[in-house]
């Protein structure tokens, strides 16, 4: 069982920067895979980046690369979304999510287990 849980989220102005955090618990073994996605009103959960457990393994989606950074402090249990150059249209629920194999995936139906989201509000 892995337990996630999310932060750093909020209100930012355009063109601005937030990390969020991911703090992992539980049985979580370096093969595992670590994703972060994001779900805007109305829409599909929708794959931002991923990065294997104990390193390596890093994929953005095509749309953010250069604007997003994903991390991972092993010592901390805990994974990073560095987020840059903010715009509206990044305005959404940010889940991190972990999958129990070393293979990278965009889906979010690959993944095990979700942290309950948190909330990024980027203002025109």
């Amino acid at each position: 069982q892995v337990q996630l849980v999310e932060s750093g989220g909020g209100l930012v102005q355009s063109g601005g920067s937030l990390r969020l955090s991911c703090a992992a618990s539980g049985h979580i073994f370096s093969y595992y895979t670590m994703g972060w996605f994001r779900q805007a009103p109305g829409k599909e959960r929708e794959f931002v980046a991923t990065i294997r457990w104990g390193g390596g393994n890093l994929y953005y989606a095509e749309s953010l690369k250069g604007r997003f950074t994903i991390a991972r402090d092993n010592a901390k249990n805990t994974v990073y979304l560095q987020m840059n150059s903010l715009i509206p249209e990044d305005t959404a629920v940010y889940y991190c999510a972990v999958r129990g194999t070393s293979a990278a995936s965009m889906r979010a139906g690959d993944y095990d287990y979700w942290g309950q989201g948190t909330q990024v509000t980027v203002s025109s």
